[in-house]
This record gives C-alpha cells, structure tokens and sequence, in this order.
C-alpha cells in the first residue's frame, strides 16, 4: 500500500470516528431526574394572574417572586383543583387529570443542549381538536425582555384574546408584549417536522434559530422526548416552560408548567451535566 493512500485511509478513519463522536447520543443513566408538575390551567391567563381579585399571588409578583417558590411544595402543586376545574375557570369542562409529573433531564456538551422529558399522558380530556397527534410536547425559552420571564415562564405568552380561550379570535395565536421566545416542539403523529418557531407579537412554529431536533418514542404508557438545540452557552442560566397536550388536545387544552430555570455549568431548577 502506498503511504499517500494509507495516510488517506488514517484520516478518513480518524474523521469518521470524530463525525460518530460529535454525534453520540448522551448516557441518560448518568443523568439526574428532576420531575416536575405540569397541570391544565384552565382560563387563566396573564391578565388573570395579574389580577388582585383573581389571584391573590399579583403582590408576590410585584415583589419579585416566582411561581415556583409560591405553589411548589413537598413535590407538587398547592393550586385549588377544584376552583381550576369549576366552570368559571375551565367553561368547556376539565380534564380527569388536573396535574401529573413529567420527568426532566438535561444534558450540554460543546455545540448543543440536550432536554428529555419523560411522561405518561392521561386520557379523559375535554377536548380531542387535534386527530393526527395522540401526545404533543413543547419547551418554551423567553428571552431578559419578556415581562416577569424569570417569574413566570411561559405564561407572558398566554393572553385572554388567544385562540380557544372563550368568546376570543380563533385566528390569534400566543404572543408577547414586549421581548420574544424560542420554542421546540416534537408532535407524535409519524413522520411529523420538529417546531422551531419563535413567540413574538405572533406564533411562528418555523423560522427559528434553535436549530432544534426531537425524537420520540412511546413504550407501554409512558413517552420519552428527546430535544437536542444549541447550547445557549455555558454559565448561563435559561428560563424555561413545558407544555404537553396529551389526548389529542389543542390549544390552551394541554397541561403547562410554572417557570423554571436550567443551568448550564450554573444554578438552576434543573441543572445540566455536561457530558
């Protein structure tokens, strides 16, 4: 064998080992869990949090509180199930699930960010508007121009004249006042693209910069769903929310989070390994 074809052989070698490298999927075993509590919300947004009358929360907002370190406790949710369920706060009907925990992992390593959440979506819903998807899982990121982003996650994006809420514009989407977020979602149906979009003053679900991929698989009850976007860089501290509708639902019929934090090589709700 000539040299200039063995050096050939080599270097091919060495750049698929590399490519194989750059793309290995993380150890999920070596991983924390965090499990966190996502609930259907009912007819509650912003503008409803906001509101003295409604929420007795709106002081510890302006006080900069979170929701988390409000209605976190023991490893669940303190809300009143039973006024979220009420026909005032959920008009179509509410779910036979209020709340259930959604495992969440999260891994970095030089070029990308690695988020598996692991969940069983309960039946029982009110509303089956989406034929194609049994289960869709979102993961929302607002930017420091979002009002209160660090406080309260993705529901700065949730407004009383969005679509399904009652007597709103079928036609209007979740949208922010001031600032914007990324987001990701990965829907069950086959061969169904991955959401890169954007909230702004309108949702986008193409046209983003996270760059991001989702893989899912479903075994017995239970889904796992894999993210992978770009690493938003290491010592940062990201807010972030989830949503899953399960069921077959749309709109504002899915099952959402409270805000909470991922840190990269920082603090965070949710700490990620580097790997």
């Amino acid at each position: 064998m000539k040299k200039s074809t063995a050096s050939l052989l080599v270097v091919g070698t060495l750049l698929a080992l590399g490519s194989q490298m750059a793309v290995a999927a993380p150890d999920w075993t070596k991983v924390p869990k965090r499990d966190i509590n996502v609930f259907h919300p009912g007819v509650t947004p912003i503008e409803w949090v906001g509101k003295k009358s409604d929420h007795s929360g709106t002081a510890g907002l302006k006080k900069g509180e979170t929701c988390v370190g409000c209605h976190e406790e023991k490893g669940t949710l303190n809300f009143n199930f039973k006024r979220l369920a009420d026909k005032e706060l959920e008009p179509k009907g509410a779910p036979k699930t209020m709340m259930y925990p959604v495992g969440v992992q999260a891994v970095y390593d030089a070029s990308s960010l690695y988020i598996r959440l692991t969940f069983k979506a309960p039946p029982g819903g009110a509303d089956k508007g989406d034929k194609e998807n049994e289960v869709k899982a979102a993961v929302m990121f607002p930017d420091a121009k979002v009002p209160q982003a660090s406080q309260v996650g993705c529901w700065a994006s949730c407004h009383i004249d969005a679509r399904t809420m009652p007597g709103a514009d079928e036609k209007k989407t979740k949208y922010a006042k001031e600032g914007s977020y990324e987001l990701m979602q990965w829907k069950s149906a086959k061969g169904a693209k991955v959401a890169d979009g954007t909230v702004t003053t309108e949702r986008k679900m193409d046209g983003g910069a996270l760059g991001a991929k989702a893989e899912g698989s479903k075994a017995g009850d239970t889904y796992t769903v894999t993210f992978t976007r770009k690493n938003p860089g290491e010592g940062k501290t990201v807010p972030f929310g989830i949503a899953i509708h399960g069921d077959n639902s749309t709109g504002r019929f899915h099952h959402v989070s409270l805000g909470y934090t991922l840190g990269l090589g920082a603090d965070g709700d949710v700490k990620a390994t580097k790997q």
